[in-house]
């Protein structure tokens, strides 16, 4: 039988709630600990979740020996930093997209848990979703021919708030890093690295990117991105084939439904529905992972996190925003 991974979960957010959520309902898992800078926080994130322990520190999370895996909930500015804390203590680090705020950081991480011989992996929770990846074998099947163009967009309007991360250029904030990652891993996923990017944003006073229009060139294909805080968008992704389209449904980033239509106009729709929010897949597949012994994904690589991390950071040298 698998061995029960207890995790722990550093950051007591949104994000932290919903992964807490999902990973009460997988086998062989169990919420073992949260940690946050409040105890206060970190008892009632506990109590709501059925964790058997909090924390007050981050610190006194990773130093308890019970725990085999931890999740990163913090900001984007903290991924590094609390990815090490965790690698160095040889605790397994599921951490939150984007991994880190730049290449260098990203190689850093990789580099710590390689020395430490530690499982690290991003959640980019998207790629282990069942509807995205039938989407992904039946463009590499070529089911309806060469994939030539991809549209992606993720759009919704928050309160703004300046004392918001999300509105926060110091940790990472703006449409880009949050969920302007989104419609580029859709690109990334389907047609590789880009040869050339362009790209043009609008910003708030504050410094984050308000909107990011993102356009990819290949050889034989193109992508057209969009990621903004300013309008709600139907967050679909399509993928213009050479016989037909295949359409992920918005909000294409969780599960979702796909329609596959071909080049006569005839139509089929495949629904993926799930009984969680789409979280449990990524979990499954990192606890199977770390009872294998494993060091790396095979489906998230690192070369894969890499290449996502630096589309980001090209993207965000063509609209001139600095972190």
């Amino acid at each position: 039988m698998p061995k029960t991974i207890q995790w722990g979960i550093i950051g007591a957010g949104k994000i932290a709630s919903k992964f807490a959520r999902d990973l009460n309902d997988v086998p062989n898992a169990n919420l073992y600990a949260i940690a946050s800078r409040s105890l206060e926080k970190a008892s009632k994130f506990k109590d709501d979740y059925h964790a058997d322990t909090a924390y007050g520190s981050y610190e006194a999370l990773v130093a308890d020996p019970k725990i085999d895996a931890v999740y990163i909930a913090t900001p984007h500015s903290f991924h590094k930093a609390h990815s090490i804390l965790c690698l160095s203590q040889q605790k397994a680090v599921l951490c939150e997209k984007p991994f880190a705020m730049n290449l260098e950081e990203v190689e850093h991480m990789i580099q710590v848990a390689q020395e430490h011989k530690t499982l690290l992996m991003e959640a980019m929770w998207t790629l282990f979703l069942p509807h995205f990846q039938y989407v992904l074998q039946l463009i590499k099947t070529e089911h309806f021919g060469p994939l030539e163009k991809v549209e992606a967009d993720f759009g919704f309007q928050p309160v703004f708030d300046r004392t918001s991360r999300v509105f926060d250029k110091s940790v990472g904030g703006g449409s880009l890093l949050d969920i302007g990652i989104y419609p580029i891993f859709a690109a990334l996923a389907t047609l590789g690295r880009p040869k050339t990017i362009q790209a043009e944003a609008q910003f708030y006073d504050l410094g984050a990117d308000a909107e990011c229009l993102i356009n990819f060139e290949y050889p034989k294909a193109s992508a057209t991105l969009k990621s903004t805080f300013l309008e709600k968008t139907a967050t679909e992704a399509l993928f213009h084939c050479e016989r037909g389209t295949i359409k992920i449904e918005g909000r294409f980033h969780q599960p979702s439904s796909v329609v596959l239509t071909d080049h006569n106009g005839q139509t089929e729709v495949k629904n993926f529905e799930s009984n969680t929010i789409g979280y449990s897949y990524e979990i499954e597949h990192f606890n199977a992972l770390l009872n294998a012994g494993k060091t790396e994904s095979d489906l998230m690589t690192f070369d894969l996190s890499k290449q996502l991390i630096d589309t980001l950071d090209r993207v965000r040298q063509e609209i001139g925003l600095q972190y």
